[in-house]
């Protein structure tokens, strides 16, 4: 586990999406960022992969050990990005098969993973014989099998069905608890169900207020009462994003 620092100015032509902006991941948590489309969600998470170019996105993500990150961040994208001419073991196993070191130990630790996203036996599928559900799960397992310090999920369940993202939610929250994970999404019950931390992005340049941090453990029944708090807090940050500015200096 590492808390990572991310530093960044970014524009898009004149278009200013940050500016001397700051924000901190903190160890081992699960962070949420919400805004509006084309508040700069998905251009901080792609900044913090090391896939902006230099002339739209210029600043620093460093972590506390101070260890490059290169090569050191899992991604999970809304498509699930399955190889379809490789297998389910082989897709999950992607990282040590083009690095040409995958180990019969890879390969274990892969049926391990579809036993805990729920998958037993379809190793010898392909993509096409898996529902949309079936196939993310699958993408979900590659992400953890990399086992990287920091995970990024950029919207990874929005394009599910109420029950099935509901289903994913709760086994991604249980699956990287304790890992430093950062999760771009537009839905504030989802953040509310499976975060430590949530940021609301917002504005021109971009800025965030002070994290929300909901009641109890994640994933978290959206039912209780306490939830009612925390869920206020994410409306009026969405929607009077100006209060409580602190992460733009």
């Amino acid at each position: 586990m590492t808390a990572v620092n991310v530093h960044l100015s970014a524009k898009y032509g004149a278009d200013h999406i940050f500016e001397n902006f700051f924000l901190r991941l903190e160890s081992g948590k699960l962070i949420c960022l919400l805004g509006r489309s084309g508040s700069g969600k998905s251009t901080l998470l792609h900044f913090i992969a090391g896939l902006l170019s230099a002339d739209i996105a210029q600043g620093s993500v460093t972590a506390d050990d101070a260890k490059p990150l290169a090569g050191r961040i899992a991604w999970m994208a809304q498509q699930d990005l399955l190889l379809p001419w490789l297998k389910v073991i082989d897709n999950i196993t992607l990282g040590p098969l083009l690095r040409s070191n995958r180990t019969q130990q890879h390969v274990e630790k892969a049926r391990e993973l579809l036993k805990d996203v729920e998958l037993r036996g379809v190793e010898n599928h392909y993509p096409h014989e898996l529902s949309g559900g079936m196939r993310q799960r699958v993408a979900l397992a590659r992400t953890l099998a990399e086992e990287r310090p920091v995970n990024l999920l950029d919207e990874p369940f929005s394009g599910l069905d109420a029950s099935t993202r509901y289903q994913l939610q709760g086994l991604a929250t249980r699956l990287l608890a304790n890992q430093t994970t950062v999760l771009v999404t537009h839905d504030p019950l989802e953040a509310l169900r499976m975060a430590d931390l949530i940021y609301v992005l917002d504005g021109r340049p971009a800025r965030v207020a002070d994290p929300v941090s909901p009641p109890g453990d994640p994933p978290r029944q959206l039912g209780n009462n306490q939830m009612g708090e925390s869920y206020n807090q994410l409306m009026q940050q969405l929607n009077h994003p100006a209060a409580g500015d602190i992460h733009a200096a």
